[in-house]
């Protein structure tokens, strides 16, 4: 555990350095968020956060495979190196997006090469879990799910990064709570503590730690595509990897299929909130007669706002429902018992009352003490 530490120490100390130098290039290329209709920031602000990140979790996952407990498993050698490397590639696609705004189907274009390149450096979906067996993907199976997995990710990130500090927030929540429970996975299951999915999300987690002091409200620099594709590849592929580093055989021999199940629906709980807005987003345009890509001003988060939360309020909340939801999906895979439900179910309505009529309770409140 003390190795995870340093990883996710030095990810954050790295990725918050290097936001700075990142911000001073993205304005002398040229490369800031201009002021459109659907936006909420008001003067234009540098991209390149991506960048920051991606270096950050470059140089902690370097180190890891260094250290010697982390870096004499062969395995996590392997995939790390596979998942920079897709990595890498899909935050150019974002950088060159930053730059000329590439068209939706070049940016598609760009994220299936990035899956491609990691599928095809052997990190892939080995097996998907069914109600009462698990079953061996095939390659061209594996293939396929592994690719279309890591491209719904990293449009749902993109997807819901629209206020100040949200998408980091959201994703570094979500990476944290996907450590714990591979790390207590691995443990539980008596297999090797380190896994290249605990790797990645603890430096995911420190990245996204040493980005928000500079991406939090008010933002003095983005994360752009680059960092929002980068950030949905990571989440990813740290469940492709935790499949393919994991003994389906002693899974299945398991009282039940829990610990199969929660590797997969884990990244689907982090990114809840991103999945829905994704979802509402292609259903509410497609119903319109435009185009699933076609942008528009009616987020979540737009919602939000509209709602009368201001930026930080709207960001905070998605943050506890990210919280909530995340940390039921791992107490459920930890305690296995109905009370986990019941209080999730608690928290969840009184959030729910604070997310639709928070900002309404408070001006009342505040009319009535003048």
């Amino acid at each position: 555990m003390r190795e995870y530490l340093l990883v996710l120490l030095v990810a954050a100390a790295f990725t918050f350095l290097m936001t700075g130098v990142c911000r001073r290039v993205a304005v002398r290329f040229g490369a800031v968020a201009k002021v459109r209709e659907r936006d909420v920031h008001t003067i234009p602000i540098p991209y390149f956060g991506g960048v920051a990140m991606l270096l950050g979790v470059a140089a902690a996952t370097l180190l890891a495979v260094q250290l010697p407990w982390l870096g004499r498993h062969v395995g996590v050698q392997h995939d790390t190196y596979a998942v920079l490397a897709g990595a890498a590639l899909i935050c150019i696609v974002g950088v060159l997006d930053d730059l000329f705004e590439l068209n939706a189907l070049a940016k598609f274009a760009g994220q299936i090469c990035a899956a491609a390149v990691v599928v095809a450096l052997g990190v892939k979906m080995l097996w998907i879990p069914l109600p009462n067996a698990i079953i061996s993907l095939d390659n061209v199976a594996s293939t396929a799910v592994t690719v279309f997995f890591v491209v719904l990710c990293s449009n749902a990130v993109n997807f819901v990064d629209g206020l100040d500090g949200l998408a980091a927030g959201v994703v570094g929540i979500g990476a944290l709570a996907f450590f714990l429970y591979s790390y207590y996975l691995a443990s539980e299951q008596h297999l090797v503590l380190a896994t290249t999915s605990s790797v990645i999300t603890v430096a995911l987690a420190g990245a996204c730690l040493g980005f928000l002091p500079h991406n939090f409200s008010p933002a003095k620099i983005f994360m752009g595509d680059s960092g929002a594709l980068l950030l949905g590849l990571l989440l990813a592929t740290s469940t492709v990897s935790l499949t393919g580093q994991m003994d389906s055989e002693q899974v299945r021999d398991a009282s039940d299929l829990i610990p199969a199940y929660l590797p997969l629906v884990l990244p689907l709980a982090i990114l809840a909130l991103p999945f829905l807005d994704l979802t509402l987003a292609v259903v509410r345009r497609t119903y319109a007669g435009r185009w699933w890509f076609v942008a528009d001003k009616q987020h979540l988060h737009h919602r939000l706002l509209d709602r009368g939360h201001t930026q930080r309020t709207a960001v905070l909340v998605m943050y506890v429902w990210t919280a909530v939801i995340s940390g039921t999906v791992v107490a459920l895979g930890l305690l296995r018992s109905w009370w986990v439900l019941a209080i999730a179910a608690a928290v969840a309505l009184a959030l729910l009352v604070v997310t639709l009529w928070g900002p309404k309770l408070a001006r009342e409140r505040s009319s009535r003490e003048a």
